[in-house]
């Protein structure tokens, strides 16, 4: 369908649409969100020496990725509608610069936003979300998706209640109702957005531009990455210049390219050809999206390890500093089996046997120094890294075979 800029009827998005700058755009304001999610971290985490007490980094923790998921929400619903329709019209314009805003406030109150900023990332989360069916219904006119939109504007216009009222109350019932809330937009987002009365939608008859929804999850992996690069570049220019410093920070730009060379080789390069493949890309397309938020809540998890390393190399571990330093990279291993699996159909040995490896050193970690730690990670992604350039060392590029 020939795509416009105009005001006219939104025409749905092209089989090879790329995203655009405001898109990129958008993405810049999650760098800045997701260090807010790292800062928050050391508080609801304690994640200082000797401030790790009782359940503390366990509900701290709860909390702190609850934010992350909120943020995930209006990213992920956002490009998901621009791989439905074409990104260059007005409206669709008008509705990533919305997300965008709302985002941004969102990521300012990040650090206190279970204290005096609540109300803030309540009101800018249920602006972001209920302005983009909103939006949508103004500028399809009689298309047949509109009866969808409505089902999404009444749903999330419920759970607004949630986000509002928790906003107002203490900490405790404020996280619970902003769990339920989230809980039960991610239920109906993933049974077609049922509604009494109006029906619910088959997601796997859900037009997507597939390489477009592909790119932007590929985009925001390195956003995530990023961020990573980011939050280490800034701890060590706050540290002192010693060699036990330049040793941390040196291990965490090891470990962020091995991340990225893991990520591309060989399903990160060819999401886009799995999702076109598929009987059924939208499917596809939402199982890509569960995947992509577990290893963005990995790298953020070893952005906080990093942090930590580069601040205190040498200093008896937290239980909590093993966590960061070890489950971030081991998330991200587990998700990214599970995308090799979309991608391929099968997974290579190399991750679950890196995985157990990780999982094998923990106890012994817990009473080694963060900088050793994190030398050993790196040391256990590196053999991943090896072992997928073996496997592709002279054989022709592997084409995706895609099992849904």
């Amino acid at each position: 369908m020939k795509s416009g800029t105009g005001a006219g009827p939104l025409p749905l998005a092209g089989p090879s649409q790329r995203a655009t700058f405001l898109e990129l755009f958008f993405d810049l304001v999650y760098v800045f969100a997701l260090t807010r999610i790292s800062y928050r971290a050391f508080e609801d985490l304690a994640l200082e020496p000797g401030g790790a007490q009782g359940w503390a980094p366990i509900t701290g923790g709860g909390k702190t990725l609850l934010l992350l998921l909120a943020l995930w929400a209006i990213w992920q619903g956002t490009s998901w509608t621009t791989s439905r329709y074409d990104p260059r019209h007005i409206w669709l314009q008008a509705l990533v610069v919305t997300a965008l805003m709302c985002s941004m406030v969102m990521g300012v109150a990040i650090p206190r936003a279970f204290t005096e900023t609540a109300p803030a990332f309540a009101a800018a989360y249920v602006v972001a979300q209920v302005s983009r069916p909103a939006i949508l219904l103004l500028a399809l006119g009689q298309h047949h998706y509109r009866r969808l939109k409505w089902r999404m504007l009444i749903t999330f216009g419920a759970t607004s209640v949630l986000w509002v009222t928790g906003a107002l109350l203490p900490t405790n019932p404020q996280v619970v109702l902003w769990a339920s809330a989230l809980g039960l937009e991610y239920l109906a987002a993933r049974f077609g957005w049922p509604v009494p009365g109006l029906g619910r939608s088959t997601i796997s008859r859900w037009d997507i531009a597939g390489e477009h929804l592909a790119e932007r999850y590929q985009q925001f992996f390195l956003v995530a990455l990023g961020e990573t690069v980011l939050v280490s570049g800034l701890a060590y220019s706050r540290a002192p210049l010693e060699t036990a410093q330049s040793a941390a920070f040196a291990v965490a730009m090891v470990t962020s390219v091995l991340f990225w060379r893991i990520y591309v080789q060989r399903a990160g390069l060819i999401l886009a050809e799995a999702v076109t493949r598929s009987r059924h890309p939208a499917a596809t397309g939402r199982s890509a999206a569960d995947t992509h938020l577990v290893m963005v809540i990995g790298l953020v998890a070893t952005a906080i390890g990093y942090e930590l390393t580069i601040e205190h190399p040498l200093s008896d571990p937290e239980a909590a500093w093993v966590a960061m330093i070890v489950g971030g990279p081991l998330l991200f291993l587990a998700a990214r089996a599970r995308f090799e699996y979309e991608v391929f159909g099968r997974v290579s040995p190399s991750r679950w046997i890196a995985g157990g490896v990780l999982v094998a050193m923990v106890p012994l970690l817990l009473h080694a120094a963060p900088l050793l730690s994190a030398a050993l990670v790196a040391v256990v992604l590196l053999a991943v890294a090896l072992a997928d350039a073996r496997r592709a060392w002279g054989r022709p590029p592997e084409q995706a075979r895609p099992p849904m």
